[in-house]
């Protein structure tokens, strides 16, 4: 085994050391049991420092075949990006009502698989861990206050309020304990978590709670400072965050930029299709229509999960004209009352659980039935489904790590060029159903203005609503939430766009390169068999493949 293939493992163990709560969705035992991630800034400085020797070490490596290259540059590519990001310290800006512990922890524990005992027993450690977890919040955001660097003040109150109604409710009803699916006869084991819960995570929570409200609120920036460009070492912070984020060395006014020429674009299209699809041309006629006519809105969460099931179904017929690798995983449709509008959650690699395409139906009628498709495909397949469950089922010959990792350019890239190629491939019920997949462009080319707007160029929280809902079909109800995510997760909404027209111009490169010859097929196989990688890499890996 070559020097590559071990600092390969090895990452891929360090990983998981650091990450138990992915090892134990991936359904990797004992590397996730008993555990829960360490949020201290001693852990933090550990690993930068592990990261970066990480990477020091794969770039010292020579006499690397081709395929041990594509190895060693993905991990240098996310070893150092990652330890950049690390050291932006943007955890003293932990106040997240969107993606935060207080909302998320219920949804993820509830995607844990118990499969024995000695599993399920470890959740008492889990739970320890995650009331750590909270105290170590607690001193991050402390610690920020002291370095002057204050979260959003919208952030901080929803997270606080948040954090009341969580600790309001009764312990022995806590919705954690509720989420795991423990095995049959385990009521000593379900009081003992509830018992961990009152002695570990409540005062955990409430100890972040009370920092945030009574040391952090008074303190934080206002919603016309609400993006990094507010603080000191706001522009540094945002470059690295987009670095990690896209891979590639585009600066903040590139993608702003990017973002315009988007928006342009789609006016066009959507006057276009809209004159057949709603019989009007107008743009601003358009958008109120997909915003208010009830015709193009859902009724009931049944209606939601029924079409995305249909959806799949209609995608799943056509994947062999398009894809030599089909799925072994099965891809689940389930509706859920709480987090994002729609998610996806990759299969565990030791085959008990397959993926699952999560629709939101709280509120029903403010999907919009032109949405749900490109929805799906985007989470489901040609998507996220297909791209995972193929990263996850490669052969031992790929190292693991290159498996599972999170590149958001690469997977939110793929998830949205699915939803052109579903478009290519026939499978929009109607031309209603394709303006969906003109929102859904709208949402994304949106998020490279907004982002950029409020993180590099200094707009207040107002003026990105004010961009979006002018230019695109989302209601302020909708668009509201979405620029309060790109606020507290600066960067992670460009991953999206960047990564879809970086796998559009590879395509077409392809293309010009190979005339006739060319294969829609071939060329995707070559983005999909070598797992997620950096844009740049996977350049490198389709120019070698479709020369």
């Amino acid at each position: 085994m070559s020097d590559i293939d071990d600092l390969a493992r090895e990452y891929w163990d360090a990983t998981l050391q650091a990450e138990p709560t992915e090892a134990h969705l991936l359904g990797l035992y004992p590397q996730g049991e008993g555990r829960f991630e360490d949020l201290s800034r001693a852990e933090e400085d550990r690993r930068i420092a592990q990261l970066r020797d990480f990477a020091d070490r794969a770039e010292a490596l020579s006499g690397l075949d081709e395929e041990q290259q594509v190895t060693a540059a993905v991990l240098v590519s996310d070893a150092r990006t990652s330890a950049d990001l690390l050291e932006t310290r943007l955890a003293e800006l932990s106040a997240d009502p969107i993606f935060g512990m207080q909302t998320s922890m219920p949804l993820v524990l509830g995607m844990l698989t118990l499969p024995d005992a000695r599993v399920a027993e470890a959740m008492v450690g889990t739970f320890e861990g995650i009331g750590a977890a909270y105290d170590a919040l607690a001193d991050r955001v402390r610690e920020g206050v002291e370095h002057g660097r204050r979260p959003a003040q919208f952030a901080v109150r929803e997270t606080v309020r948040q954090l009341d109604e969580a600790l309001d409710v009764a312990v022995a009803d806590d919705p954690m304990v509720a989420a795991l699916a423990l095995p049959e006869g385990s009521e000593d084991l379900r009081s003992r978590l509830v018992d961990v819960v009152s002695s570990s995570v409540r005062p955990g929570m409430e100890r972040y709670r009370d920092v945030l409200r009574d040391v952090v609120l008074a303190q934080a920036r206002p919603d016309e400072q609400c993006g990094l460009s507010w603080l000191d070492d706001g522009a540094e912070t945002y470059a690295a965050a987009l670095r990690y984020f896209t891979t590639t060395d585009k600066t903040a006014q590139e993608i702003h930029d990017i973002g315009l020429a988007q928006v342009e674009a789609l006016a066009q299209e959507y006057r276009e299709l809209g004159a057949e699809a709603l019989g009007t041309d107008d743009l601003a006629e358009i958008f109120e229509r997909m915003r208010t006519d009830p015709e193009l809105h859902f009724e009931t969460g049944d209606q939601l999960v029924e079409a995305s099931k249909q959806a799949l179904e209609r995608a799943g017929a056509e994947m062999g004209d398009w894809f030599e690798t089909l799925p072994k995983a099965p891809c689940a449709v389930e509706g859920t009352l709480t987090g994002a509008k729609a998610f996806y959650f990759p299969p565990a690699t030791d085959g008990s659980r397959g993926g699952t395409f999560f629709v939101n139906v709280d509120e029903p009628q403010d999907w919009g039935t032109f949405e749900l498709e490109s929805m799906a495909f985007h989470e489901g397949i040609p998507g996220h489904h297909l791209q995972l469950s193929v990263a996850g089922e490669l052969p031992d010959s790929v190292p693991e790590f290159r498996k599972h990792l999170h590149t958001a350019a690469y997977t939110e890239g793929w998830g949205l060029y699915s939803e052109r190629l579903s478009d290519e491939m026939g499978l929009y019920g109607s031309q209603v159903d394709r303006l969906g997949m003109l929102s859904a462009d709208s949402l994304r080319a949106c998020r490279l203005v907004v982002d950029t707007g409020l993180h590099a160029l200094g707009w207040s929280r107002q003026q990105a609503v004010d961009y979006m809902v002018a230019n695109s079909p989302m209601t302020e109800g909708i668009v509201r939430p979405e620029v309060d995510r790109y606020v507290v997760s600066p960067g992670q909404a460009c991953s999206y766009m960047v990564g879809r027209l970086e796998i559009q111009r590879m395509r077409r490169e392809a293309e010009q390169r190979r005339g006739d010859d060319f294969e829609i097929k071939a060329f995707h196989t070559a983005v999909l068999d070598q797992g997620p990688l950096p844009l740049d890499v996977l350049d490198r890996v389709v120019r070698a493949r479709l020369s």
